[in-house]
């Protein structure tokens, strides 16, 4: 039994990639669709809202996140 040295390294490289590809994706929703803090509140005061295009763009990183899952249970269940 011989194993291809260079094609485990190149799966490896690929999936290492794509899962922080993935989690960095996810991140940017969060970040994209929290509650920011107003212009001089305190850590008890209200947040307020994130602006129309950070939450669209958080929506965005969702949706390709979803996608990323979809077709990775697509892969496995097809097989």
């Amino acid at each position: 039994m011989s194993i291809d040295w260079a094609a485990l390294g190149q799966v490896f490289g690929v999936t290492l990639v794509v899962t922080v590809g993935i989690v960095g994706l996810f991140t940017v929703g969060i970040v994209g669709t929290a509650r920011t803090r107003t212009e001089g509140a305190t850590a008890t005061a209200d947040a307020g809202a994130p602006s129309t295009g950070a939450r669209l763009g958080g929506l965005a990183a969702y949706a390709v996140c979803a996608a990323a899952v979809a077709y990775g249970i697509y892969l496995i269940v097809a097989a």
